[in-house]
């Protein structure tokens, strides 16, 4: 954690007070609202990590890591939400000077004028290809399925990614709603994070300009630089996990239990965001994964002690203690990987 509140840090710890938390019982269960969407663009949060000659504040990762865990435990559903926007902003951030793409949007994106989602999630199920992208009149042409794409109806664009014949991943942005060869299923029913308006697209022809192109370049490099993100532990991992044990601080028969699970959670954020900061991505794969199974561990312990604190009242759709429980088990799985899922089951299945 920072040791003098960042400015953002302490934008992140106000907009959590004075909207997400007083809220998040509410939005559990009817969405995220746009008057959400709106604090959270005025905040400049939505810039954490963009240039600053672009409007952002190209601030260090200790800070954009405790921004996430004060968001995502004040609503983890409106941290969901935002967290999509950050891959986007790194991607054009990452791009040529001059590429008409990042000239077009990566200001209004960094300055918050714009929020964006992402829609590349089916790459990580190569071989397979969900998403078939072809050239086509001086464009690419998108067709296949989308399963999961969240923040539909609050996004103002997205970044959509197929793969080529030519077996490259190609990055691309649009605008985030219906049109002519993208159409939304329905909002999801989940059991987490419903409020977060999941949809899956349907892609028939869609049709894009080679203007809109952000990247494309082999499969392969863009699966090597993909792998060592999701064996990270997630600050959103932290933050509900605190939130959890801020309730049982709150519990005067719980006060032990909640000691012993933040000095928990203290060491393992510790050690995980020291092998996050380690210069070689690629390397200490293997501990990486361990941490975030320790990580998730002390998670599912704090949130389910919340559960046990509150009894029969945890119960109530009012009660924060279940939503935790809930979000909880969506971090289990987000942005999970075959990797990150074997590891994690090996965990659970030792003596």
């Amino acid at each position: 954690m920072t040791a003098t509140p960042h400015p953002l840090v302490t934008a992140a710890r106000r907009l959590a007070a004075d909207v997400l938390a007083p809220r998040a019982e509410r939005v559990d269960q009817d969405g995220v609202p746009v008057s959400s969407i709106e604090a959270v663009k005025a905040s400049g949060l939505l810039g954490v990590s963009a240039p600053v000659a672009y409007g952002g504040s190209a601030a260090p990762a200790a800070v954009v890591r405790e921004t996430a865990e004060i968001l995502a435990g004040a609503c983890c559903s409106t941290w969901f939400v935002q967290t999509q926007h950050h891959t986007p902003v790194a991607t054009l951030a990452k791009a040529d000077l001059g590429l008409p793409v990042r000239e077009r949007l990566l200001g209004p994106l960094a300055r918050g004028e714009l929020l964006s989602g992402v829609a590349y999630a089916q790459l990580r199920a190569h071989p397979r290809v969900p998403v078939r992208v072809t050239p086509e009149r001086g464009g690419w042409r998108f067709d296949g399925t989308v399963p999961w794409y969240s923040g539909w109806g609050l996004n103002d664009v997205m970044l959509l990614a197929g793969v080529t014949d030519a077996d490259e991943a190609l990055f691309a942005f649009t605008e985030a709603g219906e049109q002519r060869g993208m159409r939304p299923s329905p909002p999801m029913r989940l059991a987490a994070l419903s409020a977060s308006r999941t949809v899956s697209l349907e892609l028939d022809g869609l049709w894009l300009p080679d203007d809109a192109v952000a990247l494309r370049l082999p499969y392969a490099s863009w699966a090597a630089g993909d792998r060592p993100k999701n064996t990270n532990a997630s600050p959103a991992v932290f933050g509900v996990t605190a939130a959890a044990i801020g309730l049982l601080e709150g519990d005067r028969a719980a006060k032990e239990t909640a000691e012993v699970l933040r000095a928990r959670m203290d060491e393992v954020r510790r050690q995980a965001y020291a092998l996050a900061d380690h210069p070689v991505p690629t390397e200490r794969i293997d501990e990486r994964l361990v941490c975030k199974t320790r990580a998730y561990d002390v998670m599912r312990a704090a949130t389910t002690a919340a559960v046990v604190a509150g009894g029969g009242r945890a119960m109530d759709l009012r009660s924060p203690a279940q939503r935790l429980a809930r979000e909880g088990m969506f971090l289990l799985v987000q942005g999970q990987t075959a990797e990150v899922r074997n590891s994690h089951l090996g965990s659970l299945g030792s003596p």
